[in-house]
């Protein structure tokens, strides 16, 4: 373990053998670091903290302070970080609250750039990257491999499905479906995704059945209900299809339109 003497790291804390501290963070008595993990200068990690393996975090980083609620009242509540996650300077994330579940929960592979912050009661699943500024309320959901461009905010309670991409100061006040691309404030819908799913492995036929499923339900003029009954039918016959089905069922406060 490296942990530079000008560190100051609580004699309760728990950090593998292999952990570096870096001048001047301040580690508190719940913090537990897995290892391989880097913790950078002026760096605050708070409350009850657990973070995974192989993490790079950067300087002036604040993970684990109680959370920005009127409600909360000091419970033992919890942040729980993956691995080989980057999380860069001045990025915050709260720890839960008692009302919301306890928990806020970082995946593993995420890239949150600076200043990004991530409220209370999140959950962000794998391979998600936050750029710079973006900003997640609290009880937000995040799926794997979903895009946040600059300055992107998410209300709160909201959803934001797989591979979702969030255009530079997007403004989310519904929930955002798999695979979708939006932009402006307030955000809407500005087709799908089709470069982050042939990234990620899908084939061109089923790029074609998402954008067929996505004119379904943002060109067709359908309400809600009706689109998903049509992408429902769709869904029979390919997968991808049926992954942005389920994100239109589980939406429980509209879609971007």
């Amino acid at each position: 373990m490296a942990v530079d003497p000008l560190a100051s790291v609580d004699p309760s804390a728990r950090l593998a053998d292999d952990v570096e501290v870096a001048p001047f963070a301040v580690l508190g008595p719940e913090v537990e670091v897995g290892s391989g993990t880097v913790i950078g200068s002026h760096t605050v990690i708070s409350g009850h903290t657990l973070i995974g393996c192989d993490n790079q975090i950067a300087a002036f980083v604040s993970l684990g302070a109680a959370p920005q609620h009127r409600g909360y009242n000091g419970e033992p509540t919890e942040l729980t970080i993956g691995d080989r996650n980057q999380i860069r300077e001045f990025a915050s994330i709260h720890r839960g609250t008692a009302a919301g579940g306890g928990m806020t929960v970082i995946g593993d592979d995420n890239f949150i750039m600076a200043y990004a912050h991530v409220a209370h009661d999140c959950i962000l699943c794998n391979d998600i990257t936050m750029a710079n500024g973006a900003s997640l309320a609290g009880h937000v959901r995040v799926d794997s491999g979903a895009v946040l461009s600059g300055f992107a905010l998410v209300y709160q309670f909201r959803r934001i499905g797989k591979l979702a991409f969030l255009a530079y100061n997007s403004g989310v006040i519904h929930d955002v479906p798999a695979f979708i691309r939006t932009a402006g404030s307030p955000a809407k819908s500005n087709g799908v995704n089709s470069i982050g799913m042939q990234r990620a492995g899908y084939a061109h036929e089923e790029i074609l059945a998402v954008k067929s499923a996505y004119r379904l339900v943002y060109r067709q003029g359908l309400q809600l209900d009706k689109a998903r009954c049509e992408v429902r039918a769709a869904a029979a016959k390919q997968p991808a299809v049926a992954e942005f089905a389920e994100s239109l069922e589980r939406a429980q406060h509209g879609i971007v339109r």
